[in-house]
């Protein structure tokens, strides 16, 4: 048993360096296209497919299958999704799973990975946790954003946790934003990231191939919400990915 588990750690560690080569080397690329587009505006869009075909070849690379169930159709205006994070390939996966533009945000580290700090640097929102201010200046962009329209993805647990899959607290500002700008959250739920891939700091954790099962959820309104409903509406949204989650963690 000791030797099985110790050439699983094996094969997963190569499995981890072979895709964090693939991600690396498939992003230097793509590039020149991600500079050009993220220049200006205008090609915002069009980045933004990029990474959706740039998702697309992830994907093949992890050798995954990627299937989406989808319990109702997309709002028609800017929504925020919420979903768990239990795995890098969450945000990968995002791409595949909903396919209309949207906004991602993230911890401010990211700004620190080479070639990846470009989409936080210019599409996407970095949140510094570190700094109120920064933090305040972060949910200005994604109120700005949501009134031109656009969506934002949000992970409301803030990292990923190290038991997965339990899901842990979320925090309050993807619920405070979205009943201050009234628009819907859809609850996104990613059933078995966890079990393909875990946090890349755990280098002898799980890694492999395999489905990604992934639930968008129907939306839930917050027109008519005001403050003292952000407690029932972050519950409600948790507890929607909560039971989602636990039924496919066997």
């Amino acid at each position: 048993m000791r030797v099985f588990r110790y050439i699983t750690n094996i094969v997963s560690l190569l499995f981890k360096v072979y895709f964090g080569v693939f991600f690396f080397v498939s992003l230097a690329l793509l590039y020149p296209l991600f500079y050009l587009f993220l220049s200006h505006r205008r090609g915002f869009k069009a980045a933004f497919h990029l990474k959706r075909f740039w998702a697309f070849l992830l994907q093949l690379g992890y050798f995954s299958i990627v299937v989406v169930k989808k319990e109702s159709a997309l709002p028609a205006g800017p929504f925020i999704i919420c979903s768990n994070h239990s795995s890098y390939l969450d945000i990968i996966f995002m791409y595949r799973a909903v396919p209309r533009y949207f906004l991602f945000m993230g911890k401010n580290e990211l700004l620190k990975w080479p070639l990846f700090r470009l989409f936080f640097q210019r599409q996407d929102i970095a949140v510094d946790r570190g700094s109120a201010s920064g933090a305040a200046l972060a949910f200005k962009r994604a109120r700005e954003a949501l009134k031109r329209g656009e969506s934002i993805a949000i992970f409301p647990e803030g990292t990923i946790p190290k038991d997965q899959p339990k899901l842990h607290r979320f925090k309050d500002g993807a619920f405070k934003l979205a009943i201050e700008c009234q628009v819907p959250i859809v609850p996104l739920t990613f059933r078995t990231n966890w079990k393909l891939l875990r946090d890349i700091d755990q280098w002898l954790g799980p890694a492999r191939p395999g489905l990604a099962h992934i639930v968008v959820h129907k939306a839930i309104a917050t027109e008519g919400m005001q403050a003292e409903d952000l407690v029932s509406l972050r519950q409600l949204v948790f507890d929607t990915i909560d039971k989602t989650l636990h039924h496919g963690s066997h």
